[in-house]
């Protein structure tokens, strides 16, 4: 499987955040999965592909030229496939179709948009692959209770908290992505409550 992994790029961060998505990729490796993400190399980004490099796993990364043209962060320069685009959106858009499943580690305003984009596009239809996300030391705690006061003021759907899951360790998160079974929710249902 094919899974994108979105996160910090920030170097700044605890150092449990870095060592549980370095044993996230790790796992993915030694499951026989390959990685697809945005190439940094510094922060949740390099942690992940740092452990699927050490587990022996296949590394896609995919960065805006200006990046490196502008050395906005250091990028991994282990992948075995890097692919370069001319914009952000672009970048996303190769990282959401080369990937089977998607997983959400912590992260800062960019892994959010990212994590909102797959959400609304599973909502739409346009996908029914997997997002879980990593909750590590309860990192998405509050997120996940703001999307239920959401939910409960009717500015989303409860069907919409079934468009994802939140997980607390590397095992529940990839068991639940290679147990996944496709079931798409109507569009209707999502995002009218019909």
């Amino acid at each position: 499987m094919k899974i994108c992994v979105f996160g910090a790029a920030s170097a700044h961060i605890d150092e449990v955040y870095i060592k549980t998505v370095e044993a996230l990729g790790e796992e993915m490796a030694k499951r026989g999965h390959s990685l697809v993400f945005g190439a940094g190399g510094s922060g949740l980004m390099g942690a992940a592909a740092r452990g699927v490099k050490r587990g022996g796993g296949y590394i896609h990364g995919v960065v805006p030229s200006f990046f490196k043209e502008n050395e906005i962060e250091q990028l991994y320069d282990q992948c075995d496939k890097m692919t370069y685009t001319d914009s952000m959106r672009e970048r996303k858009q190769i990282m959401e179709d080369d990937a089977d499943a998607f997983i959400i580690t912590p992260g800062g305003v960019g892994t959010f948009e990212e994590l909102f984009e797959v959400v609304t596009l599973k909502q739409l239809n346009r996908h029914d692959k997997a997002i879980v996300f990593l909750n590590t030391e309860g990192y998405y705690d509050e997120l996940e209770a703001f999307m239920h006061v959401a939910c409960e003021r009717k500015f989303i759907t409860p069907s919409c908290l079934q468009l994802y899951e939140i997980k607390s360790t590397v095992d529940e998160v990839l068991d639940y992505l290679e147990a996944y079974v496709p079931n798409p929710i109507p569009f209707k249902k999502t995002k009218l409550g019909e």
